[in-house]
């Protein structure tokens, strides 16, 4: 449903959100969102553009929000970046739907805007984790250890005899 610029763009402000009243420096961001760094300069230029983010150079330097996380919400964040494609004309180009959607492209729009309306809804705050030390990515699964399964060499007709010898073709 969203880009992945826009899987990035909420990591790092999430980030940021945890960090009010300090710039994060790029390396920090690329570390704890797992965003590859050439691509973060690319998200965060996206942020600082439409005024989301403000880049402090130097050494010292980084990234802030520009607003308090209650004040920004996650559609401010995807649209700075990867706005919800919205249809406003016909996609196929019929001349005699004109701006008037045929019913599809009618439901697609609603479908758009109702998560439009979803994102717009939610806060950065609310995507904090509830203790600083908390991960702001999702935990990964740990593995599940499968029983190891012994396996029997089958000969060619199905014997499981494992003295049987399957024969060449």
């Amino acid at each position: 449903m969203l880009t992945q610029t826009a899987e990035y763009a909420l990591r790092a402000a999430v980030c940021l959100a945890r960090n009010p009243g300090r710039p994060v420096s790029s390396e920090q961001l690329a570390e704890v969102t797992r965003i590859p760094r050439r691509y973060l300069h690319h998200v965060l230029q996206l942020l600082v553009n439409h005024g989301l983010v403000r880049s402090y150079p130097g050494p010292g330097g980084g990234y802030q929000l520009v607003r308090a996380p209650e004040e920004i919400t996650v559609l401010d964040i995807v649209n700075a970046v990867s706005p919800v494609p919205r249809i406003r004309q016909c996609p196929l180009g019929f001349q005699g739907h004109g701006l008037r959607l045929c019913p599809l492209h009618r439901v697609l729009d609603r479908a758009a805007m109702l998560v439009e309306e979803a994102l717009g809804s939610v806060r950065l705050v609310e995507l904090l984790p509830e203790n600083q030390t908390e991960s702001v990515l999702c935990k990964s699964p740990s593995p599940i250890s499968q029983p190891r399964v012994k396996l029997r060499r089958m000969s060619h007709a199905g014997n499981p005899n494992p003295s049987a010898r399957a024969s060449r073709h």
